[in-house]
């Protein structure tokens, strides 16, 4: 009974395995060079490195500064007449008109975010007139340069869905809003 207690007590330290012997030392566990074991506490330090993981503590960066960010950025490119669908640019001028609301930066852009990456769907109207492929490559070259300054976050992609052009004629179209002036015909 004596030796039972003395075998059932708490280790004095984590007890090496032999190769073959089928017993563990720990979940995980394996020793390192330096003869230590390394587990997944080892791991999780050596996850955790980088601008966002410092020995001080850790950032965390929500999907919505993503968004802003990449909204913004896509906005500074010459050629990118509006952002999102037709559907979601109905909505965001009709909320817009409201007071006291603020423009909806983050309007056509999705994100997929995680710890350390991040891709970037982004749904533009081109401008008549810019090539679709220079619009395309300078909205890469800004998100990804925006972001990962701002961020820290790696980009791993950034996929540009054009839903319109946006034509001269189309200006017309706007000038006969109710809230304009009213037509010739009218008169």
């Amino acid at each position: 009974m004596a030796d039972a207690q003395k075998s059932s007590g708490p280790s004095s330290g984590p007890v090496p395995s032999s190769p073959g012997s089928g017993q563990s030392s720990g979940v995980g566990a394996v020793p390192s060079p330096s003869g230590t074991m390394a587990g997944t506490g080892d791991t999780e330090q050596a996850r955790k490195t980088g601008p966002l993981h410092t020995p001080h503590g850790d950032t965390t960066i929500e999907e919505t500064v993503v968004q802003k960010l990449a909204g913004m950025a896509t906005r500074e490119v010459p050629g990118v007449y509006a952002m999102g669908n037709a559907a979601r640019r109905v909505f965001s001028s009709v909320t817009e008109r409201i007071p006291g609301s603020q423009t909806n930066v983050s309007n056509g852009i999705s994100v997929e975010k995680g710890e350390r990456q991040a891709a970037i769907d982004v749904s533009i109207v081109v401008e008549y007139g810019y090539s679709i492929v220079e619009v395309s490559q300078g909205i890469r070259r800004n998100v990804i340069r925006s972001v990962e300054n701002a961020t820290g976050l790696e980009v791993l992609e950034v996929n540009v869905n054009v839903t319109d052009v946006h034509l001269p004629d189309d200006d017309s179209d706007d000038d006969q809003d109710v809230s304009k002036k009213p037509s010739d015909r009218l008169e």
